[in-house]
């Protein structure tokens, strides 16, 4: 097996091999752009590292020839005394991880050859400099030590000099530094720095293999849902210099803004600096448009090397690149990570370009991002208190406590506290905060900085380079303009979409998406939302091509009117238990506590109009759409008081001698009907057989029901659900008396019904013997929710707060079975269930209606199976939609995460 390619060998299609950043670095060189040479390790060199803990017998050997290749290309050898020939060593995964892994800049440079390179660019501080920034990397990513340390004595040195930032420092004030951070690696590390410039690659390169397993890294995959078994590769590079006076410099540049996705010039650039600074935020840097005026001969090709870029890839690229004494150098490009409303946007403006069609544009948005695009956005209108303003990094309207360390990010959040995360800038260390915070603020860096990349790549709400705001960590406390004082714990509004940053908790208002699925707005209008516009074409298209229809889960007309205004093509799920709430309580517990027949009938027969008015609003919000309604499923302890309350209850009565004849009834029932885990006991069809008159109630009155809506010219399509069905002998006898009571009301009115009567595949024995259950039911639906607790073994309400983050966090789970369909267990047994099913009834109509309905992977699933609806809750059907049309087109050729 080859473990290294050169970038002349490479392309983007190897990615899986390459990585995305050498994958990308051998395209370019390939379109004859400027990028220093150089050669890429294999992914697969570090998987057999990280399975054996050795690296192949065969890479010191590759590495050796490739890098004797690159000293010849370049008239240099690697550290060579006189001309040193530097090196950067950079990891690159198949996707982007911004600042997970290591990186190591600089690696050739010792005591020696620093000398050499001083008198080869004419500048002894730009050398000490490049020295003191390799072993304070080095130190920090390769041999471990604590990096807050070298900060320190950065600090110290630019304290005695009486400078505050770093360029400021001379020649002999690095010189002196280099000496004071080799000391901290000897004190840290129990070791020299390496002097011998191999032993610096190739313990970097093992230090970027291991980097993969890092705790931020797992952490980051899980978060992305980014498979652990990839690996990383590594890029060996030769080092071109940013930090070479005033004509050079570094940036990251976008062909469009990442943030809203307008078009433009959109960039950081830093003069006299190195890539790390730029991303670090430490130092503010300034708009791309700047270089125009510092550097037009290297604007204007960098303009054009980005739009060759971005025809090339058909999409926004993200560009990091680096000038040297006036010459423009690329060191990176990748489909760059922009915000949901910037995809949409971006989406459909290429399908304008001709850069790609509709069902490519489909490809590049996703669920989770339509999602965060209803998000509320504040209210403009509203009186606030502004502390100031930075760069609109993320978009979003975040509320929080304010707090300044990721530690109390996460402590605060796991007690249910709302926070927003605020740091003069991040890293890769805060990213346990950052995932635990509503929103990320920032005083320091641009729209590159790791902030600014890691929020949007996450869908959070951030704000960048709010200089005004001066953040003092170590106090905890943020003072704004105006002496105005902000501790930790103190409400703090941000706005990603603006920049402004307010004290307090400012009112929120529908986003412009929510109002135009609601109706309110119309894309179509002269001055429509370009977001809206933007949204409304790409949810018509996924409309016409999806081959799966999508229901709602809603229980009362107000939740269907709002479904149907969301694109809900019917109701799946009508949970009749949410309406015997309330008032009705005392009803189901005198139908519960009858002893004789005459009672039983009295509580049902006055149950029985309230449910029919219930049913008639139901399908009259759903005139001419079908509506599944689900008869009886509740834990009948839900039902009846709680065993303790009652038990005092009847004993205080007691003892004051006034005791109540129905509390005494009560509380017997409530002892006989006990369960000790009622999610498995006395529920669903089980309930109906046990309590005579319970079902036909209720399918009495959905019946009367559609004959009310025919009569009155409505066209009601009502389907009847038995629930918890475990064997068809169930299913047989509760068909057999819902046919009697339909055929009852039929002649009693003289309105022909057609009612079909399915049942709900929520327990493993059903999906089992689908095809059993298949010959009396015209429809399933899957339970996902119960299906998973009953094939998993654990109830829902106990383990999530128990152990779930444990699990989570071990790599047990990769994300919660409840929040997307496990597709080798329950999924299996959905698949099965299918097959079976629709081989003793061709036309079964299936669906499902568990949550899962509403999740963009388990959508996918689903609609590969062959299912013919998904249901979910209103709020989510808009995602269900768009998630059901890419899963109709999905193009193989595409690879957005």
């Amino acid at each position: 097996m080859k473990f290294v390619y050169d970038f002349t060998e490479g392309n983007r299609d190897l990615k899986d091999l390459l990585g995305g950043k050498g994958a990308n670095l051998a395209e370019m060189t390939n379109l004859g752009l400027p990028v220093p040479p150089g050669f890429t390790i294999t992914t697969e060199a570090c998987k057999t590292y990280l399975d054996s803990g050795e690296e192949p017998t065969e890479l010191r050997d590759e590495v050796s020839a490739h890098l004797d290749a690159l000293e010849q290309k370049m008239g240099k050898r690697l550290g060579q005394a006189d001309d040193p020939l530097l090196v950067s060593v950079r990891s690159g995964a198949k996707f982007s991880m911004p600042g997970m892994m290591d990186t190591v800049l600089n690696i050739g440079l010792s005591d020696k050859s620093v000398t050499g390179l001083a008198k080869q660019s004419g500048d002894d501080r730009f050398a000490w400099d490049s020295y003191r920034r390799l072993i304070q990397m080095f130190g920090k990513t390769v041999l471990g030590v604590d990096g807050d340390l070298f900060e320190e004595a950065l600090e110290k040195a630019k304290e005695a000099k009486k400078v505050t930032i770093d360029t400021d420092l001379e020649a002999a004030d690095l010189k002196k530094l280099v000496t004071k951070f080799k000391k901290i690696v000897k004190t840290e590390a129990g070791r020299d720095f390496p002097q011998d410039p191999r032993e610096q690659m190739d313990l970097a390169i093992r230090s970027v293999f291991e980097s993969w397993n890092t705790d931020r890294a797992k952490l980051y995959r899980r978060q992305e849902r980014i498979p652990h078994d990839l690996g990383t590769a590594v890029n060996i590079c030769s080092m071109v210099f940013g930090n070479l006076g005033p004509d050079s410099g570094t940036g990251v540049a976008f062909t469009r803004d990442p943030a809203s996705g307008h078009q433009g010039v959109y960039g950081d650039y830093l003069q006299n600096a190195q890539g790390e600074d730029v991303v670090a935020g430490i130092r503010n840097t300034v708009p791309l448009a700047d270089l125009e005026q510092i550097d037009k001969k290297s604007y204007d090709q960098l303009m054009q090397i980005m739009e060759t870029l971005e025809t090339h890839y058909k999409d926004l690229c993200d560009i990091e690149f680096t000038i040297e004494r006036g010459q423009l150098w690329m060191l990176q490009t990748r489909v760059g990570k922009r915000t949901a409303g910037a995809a949409f946007r971006i989406a459909t403006q290429l399908v304008d370009q001709g850069l790609i069609d509709e069902a490519e544009a489909l490809q590049r948005v996703n669920g989770a991002q339509l999602a965060q695009l209803m998000f509320p956005r504040f209210d403009a209108d509203s009186k606030v208190q502004q502390l100031g303003r930075g760069i609109a990094a993320s978009p979003g309207a975040a509320v929080g406590k304010a707090v300044f360390d990721s530690y109390t990010a996460i402590k605060w959040s796991r007690s249910g506290e709302k926070v927003i995360l605020i740091r003069r800038e991040t890293n890769p260390d805060d990213l346990d905060g950052m995932i635990a915070a509503e929103g990320i603020l920032t005083s320091r860096g641009g729209k590159t900085s790791h902030a600014a990349v890691v929020a949007r790549g996450m869908g959070k709400t951030c704000v960048c380079g709010a200089e005004e705001l001066e953040v003092d960590t170590k106090r905890r406390r943020l003072t704004a303009p105006g002496g105005i004082v902000v501790e930790e714990g103190d409400v703090v509004s941000i706005d990603g979409s603006t920049g402004k940053v307010y004290l307090g908790e400012v009112p929120v208002v529908p986003s412009p998406v929510v109002e135009y699925f609601e109706g309110r707005m119309h894309a179509g209008a002269d001055d429509a939302d370009e977001l809206v516009a933007a949204v409304h074409r790409i949810m018509a298209y996924a409309d016409r091509v999806r081959r799966l229809r999508v229901r709602a889960n809603a229980d009362n007309a107000e939740d269907a009117l709002r479904a149907r205004r969301f694109g809900a093509q019917g109701i799946g799920l009508c949970r009749t238990e949410h309406m015997f709430l309330g008032e009705r309580r005392e009803m189901v517990e005198r139908l519960i506590l009858a002893d004789a027949d005459e009672e039983r009938e009295d509580a049902l027969k006055e149950l029985l109009p309230l449910q029919k008015r219930d049913f008639v609003e139901l399908f009259e919000a759903m005139d001419g759409l079908p509506v599944t309604v689900r008869l009886l499923d509740p834990p009948l302890h839900e039902f009846l008081p709680d065993i303790t309350e009652l038990s005092v209850r009847v004993a205080l009565a007691e003892s004051r001698k006034d005791s109540n004849e129905n509390d005494l009834r009560l509380l017997q029932a409530v002892h006989r009907l006990h369960e000790q885990n009622p999610m498995l006991g006395l529920r669903g069809v089980r309930l109906g057989l046990v309590i005579p008159g319970l079902f036909t109630m209720q399918v009495r009155a959905i019946a009367e029901a559609a004959a009310e809506r025919k009569n009155a010219k409505g066209d009601p399509r009502a389907e009847i659900m038995i629930p918890l069905v475990g064997t068809v002998q169930e299913l047989e006898i509760v068909r057999e008396e819902a046919e009697q009571v339909i055929a009852e009301v039929i002649e009693s009115t003289g309105v022909d019904l057609k009612l079909a009567l399915g049942t709900m595949i929520e327990l493993p024995r059903a999906a089992l013997t689908a095809d059993q259950i298949a010959e009396a039911a015209e429809f399933f639906s899957f339970g996902t929710n119960d299906l998973t607790q009953t094939v998993w073994g654990f109830s829902r309400d106990d383990v999530e707060a128990s152990f779930f983050t444990a699990y989570l966090e071990k790599g047990i789970f990769g994300v919660s079975p409840f929040e997307t369909i496990d597709k080798d267990g329950v999924g299996k047994l959905v698949k099965d269930a299918v097959k079976a099913g629709r081989e003793t009834r061709p036309d079964l109509k299936l669906g499902v209606c568990g949550e899962h309905g509403g999740d963009p992977e388990s959508v996918h699933f689903f609609h590969e199976v062959g299912l013919d609806y998904v249901s979910c809750s209103p709020f989510r059907i808009p995602v269900a939609r768009l998630e059901a049309g890419r899963a109709a087109s999905h193009s193989t050729g595409s690879d957005h995460r």
